[in-house]
């Protein structure tokens, strides 16, 4: 018995943003519709950081297997990513491990799709200028989603670290068609009509009172309990999509708000997938706020993956191990 051992340089070399984001719009239809098994993540907590597991089964794609990954945001520091993942692919007839891929890359990919898609159902859709807070890996790929959905004119980057801001600024003008600048403050930032927030943060960044009428909002930092970007305000006055409700209310956006007694699960609009699905409606009015709470969803990773195991076999990419 043999396994396909993809490293994160042979993951590079076969994903691209446009194959992604219609994998995963597809996962999320199945979500919606309840067609996947899905348990919720598992946490590790250390001091620094975290560890996840993460099994999925989409049963229209026969893909099945599970994500490890860490969380530790100082990594930074060492020289290291802050995220860093492996994923493991399975047969779904015999359970024999079939691929063993690099999940960092494909994690910041398919979560980049996941707000690419969020936008699409729930921004304007003439919608041309996108703030940044948080100019990290998560920012980058969801600007290149961003790009290949919306006609953008100009994205405003905001970071705690302004050598980070910058280099973000010179990475991204390689590939986006349009203007991008550093801004100093969150507040102008939020002068857009999407904006993304990719941080950290156990405190929020983003205050209600900056934030006008008509904008989108992909928060993609809260994905632990403790973790929060957004003014509970903010919550009240928007219409809250979450991609998963029981991962939101544990560990999204909203697990700090609801903890607090500030904001209620029943306040949430609905699952992304839903809307997808098209069971639930999306944005109804052009002056209404949106959000959409990503946690992360193992689905959104095994579709991604499955995706990348069919393409590095096609084109005979990776290195057959001995397993048994």
């Amino acid at each position: 018995m043999e396994i396909l051992w993809l490293s994160e340089d042979d993951v590079r070399s076969v994903l691209t943003i446009e194959e992604a984001i219609p994998a995963v719009e597809s996962a999320f239809a199945e979500h919606g519709l309840g067609n996947v098994q899905m348990p919720p993540k598992s946490y590790l907590y250390y001091e620094h950081g975290d560890l996840r597991t993460m099994p999925a089964y989409i049963k229209k794609l026969e893909a099945t297997g599970v994500k490890i990954v860490n969380s530790h945001p100082w990594n930074p520091e060492r020289g290291m990513p802050s995220v860093m993942a492996v994923v493991i692919l399975n047969s779904v007839e015999t359970g024999a491990p079939l691929a063993l891929m690099g999940g960092t890359y494909l994690t910041a990919v398919r979560t980049g799709a996941a707000g690419g898609i969020a936008a699409k159902h729930l921004a304007r859709r003439e919608s041309s200028a996108v703030g940044i807070i948080g100019a990290g890996a998560q920012a980058r790929t969801q600007i290149m989603a961003l790009s290949k959905l919306f006609d953008l004119e100009v994205v405003r980057v905001m970071d705690k670290s302004q050598e980070r801001a910058r280099a973000f600024v010179s990475d991204v003008r390689g590939f986006l068609g349009c203007d991008c600048v550093p801004v100093r403050d969150g507040r102008d930032a939020c002068d857009c009509d999407i904006l993304v927030t990719a941080t950290p943060s156990r405190a929020p960044v983003v205050l209600s009172d900056w934030v006008r009428d008509g904008t989108h909002i992909n928060a993609i930092g809260a994905d632990a309990p403790g973790k929060q970007e957004l003014d509970p305000k903010l919550l009240k006055r928007a219409r809250v999509v979450v991609d998963d409700l029981s991962q939101a209310i544990h560990s999204g956006e909203v697990n700090v708000p609801i903890s607090r007694g500030e904001y209620s699960s029943d306040e949430i609009h609905a699952q992304l997938g839903e809307i997808v699905a098209g069971k639930m409606p999306g944005r109804e009015s052009e002056r209404e706020i949106t959000i959409f709470d990503s946690t992360g969803l193992a689905i959104q990773d095994i579709a991604v993956a499955s995706l990348v195991y069919r393409k590095a076999r096609e084109l005979d990419i990776g290195t057959v191990l001995e397993f048994i």
